[in-house]
């Protein structure tokens, strides 16, 4: 690590000590110097992702006044994280957080096992689920019927379909935000959106992102060369998960990234919906600091609770008044199907002009017949229906999972979020990289807390999708319980996890 990138104030560093049992010390364990029970206290901050990465530390004096210790204890537990990896410093910049050179960590995304390849393995890697029908068969054919005066062209639409657009358009304008045709680009997905605003955006430069974030667009911004800046979630009074605004506005102010990528909608993995003043302060920092803010609402439509589905707030982009500072990214692939991929760019005109001249070095354009199927599921009333559809399978799955967890796994602990496809579950002490590797062997797959992070963050968490219901939920909770019960009493120690945690 070279520099730093943020600061965490000391008042908020003694607050998030504080809030750990004995400074990270697992309930029960044997007592240590206080030195090193400061040291563990901060290597967990930094591997739950709590502390970010690059963050620059208060002097030993403040936090030594701050925790009410002496300086002598500050500076050895500073010692040993320097030691271990977890701290860097340089005379007059100050100490920051880090991570040990060579500590293996998820290389890659979430990439979902092909359905031949499944047999007896429950699959809880890829939070999507089977089409809604009979909507994508009717949205097929009604595509099929309008095919044939596209066929009679040569088929490249790099701004994507004139009818989808307005349709598209029509829909933002529907939900408070006044939108042009013209504003809006068809891609190929979110992932295909978020390819070419990285291209055009983040390559080489700063980007920050919450922290945890969705783990696939992680890995694109690192592949595009861009330098994630991560901001950690706060906790609400509830325990849920909060965008931390003073966080937001220190990263803007002091790493001055290019670009934001945040998930306000559904949050990918926590679930979390942020609520218009977080909205409002949000994009008003963004805009001060000159920071281009990508708003990803591909879960926007996945209210499962009623009194949230009745009360929605406003889009991010309805805060942009001057209507250059905001681009959202959509997606028919969590509220209709994974299969049909298209996705969508809505950005100010000279924005979308950019990404289409572009466009011409990836993909020239989106399949044609599944832009016709959107088309008709927009206009024709299909969508809501399917989605409606939609919102009672993941409310039924939700149920089901968070039962069977409770039942099997009562250590692990969870915030049951309002919408959205997934839950994030702390994993009581244990490793989630390890419980996923021994949940292959038992017959689950799942993705580990680390891959939604930056440089290692969340050991202790995993992220489980509303995509099982009924004997397969109690079958997938009992095979993660054995899973975490091998991990508990068979793992070999490891020198990367810190103290409390069990490999």
């Amino acid at each position: 690590m070279a520099e730093w990138t943020s600061t965490v104030g000391t008042g908020q560093l003694a607050r998030l000590l504080n809030s750990q049992d004995g400074y990270g010390r697992a309930p029960g364990a044997r007592k240590v110097p206080a030195y090193r029970a400061l040291a563990d206290g901060v290597r967990l901050l930094v591997l739950e992702g709590r502390v970010p990465v690059g963050a620059r530390l208060p002097a030993e004096r403040e936090l030594a006044g701050a925790l009410a210790v002496s300086r002598t204890t500050v500076a050895a537990a500073f010692d040993a994280l320097r030691g271990e990896g977890f701290l860097e410093s340089r005379r007059g910049a100050g100490s920051w957080t880090s991570v040990p050179a060579g500590r293996p960590l998820p290389a890659r995304g979430l990439e979902p096992l092909p359905p031949e390849a499944v047999g007896s393995m429950i699959d809880l890697g890829c939070a999507a689920l089977p089409a809604p029908e009979p909507w994508l068969t009717r949205a097929c054919q009604a595509a099929l019927a309008e095919l044939p005066p596209a066929a009679a062209t040569h088929g490249d639409f790099p701004a994507g379909l004139p009818a989808l657009r307005r349709a598209l358009a029509d829909r933002y304008t529907a939900r408070g935000v006044p939108t042009m045709p013209e504003q809006i680009m068809v891609t190929t997905g979110a992932m295909g959106a978020m390819a070419a605003l990285c291209r055009m955006f983040a390559a080489g430069e700063r980007v920050a992102v919450e922290h945890p974030s969705y783990a696939n667009v992680l890995q694109l911004m690192r592949d595009t060369g861009a330098r994630l800046v991560p901001v950690a979630m706060t906790e609400g009074a509830d325990g849920a998960p909060r965008w931390d605004l003073p966080a937001w506005r220190r990263t803007f102010a002091e790493a001055a990234p290019r670009m934001a990528y945040v998930v306000a909608d559904f949050h990918n993995p926590t679930g979390a919906l942020a609520d218009e003043e977080h909205r409002r302060a949000l994009v008003a920092a963004a805009r001060s600091a000159g920071v281009t803010l990508v708003v990803d609402e591909t879960m926007v439509d996945l209210a499962l609770d009623e009194e949230v589905e009745r009360g929605m707030p406003r889009p991010m982009s309805a805060f942009d008044h001057g209507g250059a500072g905001v681009i959202t990214v959509g997606s028919a692939s969590k509220s209709i199907w994974a299969g049909m991929r298209i996705g969508w760019v809505r950005a100010a005109p000279e924005v979308i002009r950019g990404l289409i001249s572009r466009r011409a070095y990836a993909d020239l354009g989106s399949p044609v017949l599944e832009q016709l199927a959107v088309t008709w599921l927009l206009t024709s009333g299909g969508w809501r229906e399917a989605v409606a559809q939609r919102r009672e399978e993941i409310r039924a799955s939700r149920t089901d999972l968070v039962r069977a967890l409770r039942e099997r796994l009562p250590d692990w602990e969870f915030t049951v979020p309002p919408g959205g496809l997934t839950l994030w579950v702390r994993t009581g002490g244990l490793s989630g990289s390890r419980i996923a590797e021994a949940g292959e062997r038992c017959g689950v797959r799942l993705p580990s807390g680390p891959r939604f992070g930056v440089d290692g963050a969340f050991e202790g968490y995993v992220r489980l999708p509303f995509t099982v219901r009924g004997p397969v939920a109690d079958e997938a909770a009992a095979r993660l319980a054995r899973a975490a019960e091998t991990v508990a009493h068979h793992g070999a120690p490891q020198q990367d996890l810190p103290a409390g945690y069990t490999s």
